[in-house]
């Protein structure tokens, strides 16, 4: 199935879920936020949340500077 992430179009399995995209962006757990279709998915519902065809999912992560 075809999602877009972060404005790319990305290829993943039929059923892949919103931890799958995250780790096909960043190694990082911590300091990561993510919206599908601009609702905000707490981390705990990372690996559970199923993404469908064409779902918007917008993946940030905070980094340190001044």
């Amino acid at each position: 199935m075809k999602v877009t992430i972060n404005g790319g179009d990305v290829e993943l399995p039929d059923g892949a879920t919103v931890g799958e995209a995250v780790r096909r962006l960043t190694p990082l757990t911590s300091g990561v936020a993510v919206a599908v279709n601009g609702e905000v998915v707490s981390r705990g519902g990372w690996e559970t949340t199923a993404l469908s065809e064409s779902d918007l999912v917008e993946v940030l992560t905070a980094v340190q500077g001044g």
